[in-house]
């Protein structure tokens, strides 16, 4: 099933109103109230859609925050049946610090196209569109990956640049990529919006990479396949727990990577709203009783596009 403007329209003032009910919150330091409004006010929008939507990528188990659970049920009950994936907030930390980049975001696609992932942690790669698919692989080599970019794009590989979230865990990595002389875009937070950073030659990011959330890595995949990038994600299980949630959810092949078509299978849509101005949207503004927000929208072969809009509190 083809989805119509109108419930594009719908989708978008989901994400736009769960971004102007966290924005009260940005800067007050408690990233927690700041998730539990956008969750409260994603939750209650799409309850009030004619769907019958199921949640298949929640958010909070991590974090122990608020949570729009997996296997939620949402909407009238009426309508088409859906999957949705949630991030009411993405990256808490930036909203709770008032710094750029937070974000709400969803996909949501038919029944049985998005890929149910596991509450766990995902190592990931992606790259532009004009990167063959044989250039880049997570089995490759750091140095392999990049001088293929390199190759690939006609460039030096100083001025390739790599786009990674500062984390511990990425030590090593981020150690070869400066004896690359590779320039580095390092995240504190926000990983759907670092991998969509490959999707557009301005944002001048090269590739992304490193292990982040594996619900993040399916919402970021939604776009990705709609922009024409590439894509690839392999599940990281670190207790008995992990394994058995994600055989519960039907993953037999713990070691398997995966790429844009296993994520997503047919068309989505994806919104994302800004909530503090980052790379990719502007952040909520406030003129009296009326908010502005901005939106990226993918759907794909259809719809790209910034939409800018007006909620009005009263």
């Amino acid at each position: 099933m083809s989805f119509d403007k109108d419930l594009i329209i719908k989708l978008i003032k989901v994400t736009s109103n769960a971004a102007v009910s966290c924005h009260k919150f940005v800067g007050k330091k408690n990233k927690i109230l700041a998730d539990k409004a956008a969750t409260d006010s994603m939750r209650e929008n799409l309850n009030k859609l004619d769907i019958k939507g199921e949640v298949v990528i929640g958010e909070g188990e991590l974090d122990e925050a608020p949570m729009l659970f997996i296997g939620e049920k949402l909407g009238t009950g009426k309508g088409p049946s859906l999957d949705i994936a949630v991030d009411p907030l993405e990256g808490t930390n930036f909203a709770a610090n008032n710094l750029p980049g937070a974000l709400s975001v969803m996909a949501i696609s038919n029944k049985g196209n998005l890929f149910k992932a596991p509450e766990t942690y995902m190592d990931k790669l992606a790259v532009g569109e004009d990167i063959p698919m044989d250039a880049v692989d997570l089995d490759f080599s750091i140095e392999k990956n990049i001088k293929n970019i390199a190759d690939s794009r006609n460039k030096d590989i100083k001025n390739i640049t790599a786009c990674i979230l500062d984390r511990p865990r990425h030590k090593s990595i981020i150690s070869k990529l400066k004896e690359l002389k590779v320039n580095l875009k390092l995240l504190s937070d926000g990983d759907i919006s670092g991998a969509l950073l490959v999707s557009n030659k301005k944002h001048d990011v090269d590739i992304f990479l490193g292990i982040g959330g594996g619900p993040e890595g399916v919402l970021a995949a939604s776009a990705l396949d709609a922009l024409n990038c590439k894509f690839q994600g392999r599940f990281l299980f670190k207790t008995e727990n992990d394994i058995t949630r994600a055989k519960e959810m039907g993953i037999v092949d713990l070691n398997k990577k995966y790429d844009l078509k296993e994520i997503v299978k047919g068309d989505s849509i994806f919104c994302a709203t800004g909530i503090t101005s980052g790379d990719l949207v502007k952040g909520v503004k406030k003129n009296k009783n009326t908010y502005f927000t901005e939106t990226l929208v993918t759907q794909k072969n259809s719809l790209i596009e910034i939409v800018k809009n007006e909620v009005s509190i009263t």
